[in-house]
């Protein structure tokens, strides 16, 4: 495990999540794993990236409260110095129809799924460009199709996630010259608790929307994340990477 690269992935408690933090760790990272509700999963976690043989430990803060990302990372740059990688990856869905859609269930997505970019990395850029001889870093943000092409029912989301593509791109042509590469990644449909839970007969129409004829698996996305924050995704910024199975 190479110490200077320590990296912060949030939403790791399960699902997408758990699956980068614990490739990231047996690529060598010293994974420091979010989590903002359940501290068990969180644990499971990092349990599965000891027993890969990995380094990690937990920190628990909510990604759409500005003032507890701030303070909370803050003690994490003091603690460990300035991060090689973020995966910006912590997110929610509520779902409904535009007509129904609640302000509420409209404002909780926003909040957690767009505001995170901000509330999460702000307090992270400084260091990272400041470091000396322009040494780089990594960011990846995880947006979805839904923000590429729009999802009926997801109006929220689609709009969380098309937004975290404009701040993707926006950022990595500002810290490209400090070497720091900033991608996004947009998942399909990713088996997962979530996918898990989708009426039988709605799954069977999304499935026929993608050629492979499968929904994708989390390590698939772990895989390209982990390759994102390698030395050799150094010539590799302001991409949005469909990981959809051609969907």
């Amino acid at each position: 495990m190479n110490e200077d690269k320590k990296v912060l992935v949030t939403g790791a408690s399960g699902g997408i999540g758990r699956a980068i933090a614990v490739d990231a760790a047996k690529a060598g990272y010293y994974v420091i794993c979010h989590y903002c509700g359940s501290q068990a999963k969180a644990e499971e976690t990092l349990n599965q990236i000891k027993a890969a043989g990995g380094q990690g430990e937990l920190i628990q803060f909510d990604v759409s409260n500005r003032d507890d990302c701030k303070a909370k990372l803050d003690e994490l740059t003091a603690k460990h110095g300035v991060l090689w990688g973020v995966v910006n990856n912590a997110g929610i869905t509520r779902d409904n129809t535009f007509a129904a859609l609640s302000g509420e269930d409209w404002d909780k997505v926003i909040h957690t799924n767009l505001d995170s970019f901000y509330n999460v990395l702000n307090p992270l850029i400084m260091p990272m460009a400041s470091r000396k001889n322009k040494r780089g870093g990594r960011i990846i943000t995880i947006s979805s199709v839904s923000g590429v092409n729009g999802n009926r029912g997801q109006t929220n989301y689609s709009a969380a996630k098309a937004g975290i593509i404009g701040a993707t791109k926006a950022l990595a042509v500002e810290l490209a010259g400090r070497g720091i590469t900033v991608n996004a990644v947009a998942p399909g449909v990713i088996e997962t608790e979530m996918t898990k839970a989708i009426d039988p007969a709605v799954y069977d129409i999304i499935m026929s929307t993608i050629p492979m004829k499968r929904a994708g698996q989390p390590e698939e996305i772990a895989s390209a994340v982990t390759y994102l924050l390698s030395e050799g995704a150094a010539y590799i910024t302001r991409q949005v990477i469909e990981i959809d199975g051609g969907m």
